[in-house]
């Protein structure tokens, strides 16, 4: 075919003028795959581990951090992959690192800054952190240190809380001692708004019963039926109104004798002999007595040495037995009795359904509430100088309080009112709201004369608590 327009014939036999192209060499083409994480394992590399010699190598590589690919397809990890010794950044082609891939006249290409040694710096791309990223995107800065797989997302620096820098658990302290956490329980009690300090070592006073006026006018005339007595028997000889005097006198400091001695029975038996009334038909700011079974409120107490759980009450009192030259438990403890030398009583609000009616009614116990416990206490345990180093339990409760544990004869008892005991409350009802509680009485309530035993009145001046020894009591489950 003569022309003088130069032609050429194409594959498919068409003929097209003009020269025919040059062969052009094809740029090698870059594609990201989604590949598995390996791990540095040369089992699961397959050929990339090959083409990398990691088979020269065992372990991971060089602790570079781990990368998750993305839940929405495959991640894209920006740069070529770097080897096992440094992280450096190569972009461009690779050609020239894998064999039989391209030929001599490739070379690779460092992009990017050099640092004062003459190195290519260092650029770190696509997401570095552990977590899990929603869309493939490109990351730069710093690495952050490997954060423990706890699960738990927390703001602010990773070295605040109970981890340090390196992601580790941070060791604050040990375990505490027991007669630290005790320590601690007990002044948590003490200061605590909603718990009531009882302070009182017992709830019957012989002056509550009577009236201090009275009191003094009786010592006056007794004062004064002993200076006439004796002047008539020095002047006519006549001894008889001295005998009557002193028969008087005896028989009030008897009944005196007769009242400190035995007055808090007297109270527990006018307690129980006071008959329980209907909370259904009791009046606002009627004085009432309700029996029945006692539910925790929101703070429920914990007995100091039996650590008995679920408590509305709870009292510990140690106890020291004076001789003749024995140290004095405190300043009013006489030789050879049992003074106080501990003590600690707390009460809190609780509830108490009533057996009469089944109502439920709220005690107002806590809240430094005016509060006359008579809850029996059990002896727990008696030490003597002979037998203080076999308990270390109760050596601990004397360290966690301060006191000392040198030869004495102590004796520690312990009272408490838990949850499902059952318990007489004396107190007036106020209704608030459709909420029904009993409070402490605003006067006093007095018991009157008991005849029959010898016991003389007393006023009830604060809410009254009645359980017996709870030590050997079958608690109702609430």
């Amino acid at each position: 075919m003569g022309s003088r327009f130069p032609s050429h014939q194409l594959s498919n036999g068409l003929y097209v003028s003009g020269r025919p192209e040059q062969p052009k060499e094809k740029a090698p083409v870059m594609s990201s795959s989604a590949m598995p994480y390996t791990g540095g394992d040369l089992k699961k590399s397959g050929e990339l581990g090959k083409m990398f010699d990691l088979h020269r190598k065992s372990g991971p590589l060089g602790n570079q951090p781990s990368r998750n690919t993305s839940f929405g397809g495959a991640a894209s990890n920006s740069g070529p992959v770097s080897n096992a010794v440094g992280r450096s950044n190569y972009s461009g082609s690779i050609s020239s690192a894998v064999p039989g891939t391209g030929g001599s006249s490739r070379t690779k290409s460092n992009s990017g800054s050099l640092n004062k040694h003459g190195e290519p710096t260092k650029r770190l791309s696509g997401p570095q952190s552990g977590g899990v990223t929603p869309m493939a995107r490109q990351n730069s800065g710093p690495l952050p240190p490997v954060l423990p797989t706890t699960g738990l997302i927390t703001s602010g620096p990773i070295t605040s809380g109970q981890m340090n820098s390196s992601g580790a658990q941070r060791k604050v302290s040990g375990p505490l001692d027991p007669s630290v956490s005790m320590k601690m329980r007990t002044a948590s009690f003490a200061h605590n708004p909603a718990v009531t300090n009882l302070n009182a070592e017992d709830g019957y006073s012989i002056k509550g019963s009577i009236p201090t006026a009275i009191m003094w006018l009786v010592a006056l005339l007794f004062v004064v039926g002993f200076v006439a007595g004796g002047f008539i028997l020095a002047a006519i000889h006549n001894p008889i109104l001295l005998i009557v005097v002193v028969v008087i006198f005896g028989f009030v400091a008897a009944l005196i004798t007769w009242n400190i001695c035995w007055g808090t029975k007297g109270v527990t038996r006018f307690v129980s002999r006071y008959p329980d009334a209907d909370l259904r038909t009791a009046k606002d700011g009627e004085y009432v007595k309700v029996t029945g079974v006692v539910t925790c409120g929101n703070l429920p107490l914990e007995s100091s040495f039996q650590r008995v759980p679920r408590c509305v009450y709870t009292s510990t009192c140690l106890y020291e037995y004076r001789g003749w030259d024995s140290k004095a438990a405190n300043t009013t403890h006489r030789r050879f009795t049992w003074g106080l030398r501990s003590m600690e009583r707390h009460a809190v609000d609780f509830y108490i359904s009533d057996f009469q009616s089944g109502l439920r009614a709220l005690v107002r116990t806590g809240f430094g509430a005016r509060v006359t416990p008579y809850v029996d206490e059990s002896v727990v345990i008696d030490i003597n100088p002979d037998n203080k180093d076999m308990s270390p339990e109760f050596l601990r409760w004397l360290r966690g309080r301060n006191l000392s544990s040198d030869d004495r004869i102590m004796r520690l008892k312990e009272g408490y009112i838990k949850e499902g005991s059952t318990v007489s409350v004396m107190g007036v009802v106020q209704r608030n709201d459709n909420v029904l509680m009993i409070v402490a009485p605003a006067e006093p309530i007095s018991t009157g004369c008991q005849w029959a035993k010898c016991m003389l009145p007393t006023s009830l001046d604060d809410l009254v608590l009645r359980c017996e020894d709870t030590s050997d009591m079958d608690v109702i489950p609430v």
